[in-house]
């Protein structure tokens, strides 16, 4: 079983927002260490375990209600401290002694009881032998009683009382031949185990020398062997759906060591599935991120979808991942290299070339607040200088104010005549050459459109002796 901590006491108890000294309701596995913890206690669940015996709750003496049904438990005990308790559930469980629910007679405020399933509700006389035994009892099984019944059980109580005894010898005396029953069939299985255990080992030896006679035809033998070992698996496979059947279809007694038994081969079931699933995971190959020649490749094992786009304005390389929106920022481990960049997602990689060197040093990953995208931005090692068009500083607003008002005022706009053959104007729109905007590597970038503003004026030289042009 596993033991309860403080730490899982307060996980449990999150609806009291995790304080466990105040807590009053709890549904746990085991109680060990709760009475000293949780003394304000009033609900207890505890059904559906193997739960041999109740114990460390006698300290609980503001509990009201203790659920433990479906249980192994076979007599009713330390109860006596809940002071407070009003109802009792034990459906289900083993309970032969039914003379230990006179130690109920000192929870005087119990109302409510619960023993249906239990072997001594086919006692003759049980229920009368409860109603008179118990006689702050208002409910039994969820069956009132009625003052009449609680009278006549009283009058025929010593009757009862002794029949009630009879019975209840008679079943000890088949719970221990049940005991030894269970303690034979368990030493049975242990040697069948021991037996299969003994031979796959020596099988294992038989192999091992077979392979060490002929070093000639190694490859042979372990082709054989891989051969081998599916036949085995196999077998094995058809041998386990054997015993399952076997199992499940014997007949067994309903007893609390029946419940064990059953419980023990579930779990060596599950546990030998887990190892068979930690051992196939365990011989599949790694995923190649890097090949033998040092060719980085292109991964997207989690499968997600993402974007790589090229920020010319900030020259940078802007990576945009649809990382899972509630997913963990701690399950996520991002690594830039100067031509790559790897993201672990779970665990699982996703690398991806980039189409120029990058600086790793200078990028940074972010996590959108909207759509959980983790956006890593990584600036380009080849640094680019984009020429921007400044207004002259000895240009004065007086001087745009005159061009402005010299404008409206003339309806018409004279040009000025220039020969083109004796003067020539040099293009200057072609000085800076267009850069080529589709990136060099494995994956076409989506270049982001650079919106140009425009300026309203050029760059030139005030002259004061030059009138201004109309």
């Amino acid at each position: 079983f596993l033991s309860v901590t403080e730490d899982l006491v307060r996980r449990r108890a999150e609806h009291n927002n995790c304080e466990i000294f105040s807590l009053e309701e709890i549904s746990l596995h085991q109680i060990e260490y709760l009475d000293k913890w949780c003394r304000d206690l009033k609900i207890l669940y505890l059904q559906n375990n193997l739960i041999p015996k109740i114990e460390n709750v006698g300290k609980l003496k503001k509990l009201e209600y203790l659920n433990v049904a479906l249980n192994n438990i076979e007599r009713i005990e330390n109860l006596e401290g809940c002071e407070e308790l009003k109802k009792l559930d034990l459906t289900a469980n083993f309970i032969g002694e039914l003379s230990s629910i006179e130690a109920l007679k000192y929870n005087i405020h119990l109302k409510e009881l619960f023993l249906v399933g239990n072997p001594c509700t086919e006692f003759e006389g049980y229920r009368q032998f409860v109603v008179a035994t118990l006689h702050q009892l208002k409910c039994l099984d969820s069956k009132e009683i009625e003052r009449s019944e609680r009278i006549q059980a009283l009058q025929n109580y010593p009757e009862v009382k002794q029949k009630i005894r009879e019975q209840e010898q008679a079943y000890l005396l088949k719970r221990a031949r049940e005991k030894e029953e269970a303690q034979r069939r368990m030493q049975e299985r242990k040697d069948k185990k021991q037996k299969q255990m003994e031979s796959k080992h020596g099988f294992d030896r038989r192999t091992a020398g077979c392979c060490c006679l002929s070093p000639d035809s190694l490859q042979n033998q372990e082709n054989h062997q891989a051969e081998g070992d599916r036949e085995q698996e196999m077998w094995r496979t058809v041998e386990d759906d054997e015993e399952d059947r076997r199992f499940w279809e014997e007949p067994t007694p309903y007893t609390p060591e029946s419940r064990l038994e059953t419980h023990r081969y579930i779990e060596e079931k599950r546990r030998a599935k887990d190892n068979i699933r930690e051992s196939k995971k365990r011989e599949k190959p790694l995923r190649t991120l890097v090949t033998a020649e040092g060719k980085v490749l292109n991964v997207n094992a989690p499968k997600l979808h993402f974007s790589l786009k090229d920020d010319e304005e900030n020259n940078q390389v802007i990576l945009d991942l649809a990382v899972y929106r509630h997913l963990d920022t701690s399950l996520l481990d991002v690594d830039v290299q100067p031509t790559y960049i790897r993201v672990l997602v779970k665990g699982k990689p996703f690398q991806l070339v980039l189409p120029e060197e990058v600086k790793p040093d200078s990028s940074s990953a972010k996590r959108s607040q909207t759509t959980g995208h983790l956006v890593v931005s990584m600036p380009k090692a080849k640094e680019i200088i984009l020429a921007k068009q400044k207004v002259s500083t000895s240009v004065k607003d007086s001087d745009c104010n005159t061009l402005q008002k010299n404008a409206r005022r003339s309806g018409q706009v004279e040009k000025l005549e220039v020969d083109p053959s004796k003067y020539s104007f040099p293009d200057v729109t072609k000085i800076i050459q267009a850069k080529e905007r589709i990136g060099q590597g494995p994956i076409r970038l989506q270049p982001e459109k650079i919106t140009e503003t425009k300026k309203s004026y050029v760059d030139f030289e005030n002259k004061e002796d030059v009138p201004p042009l109309i």
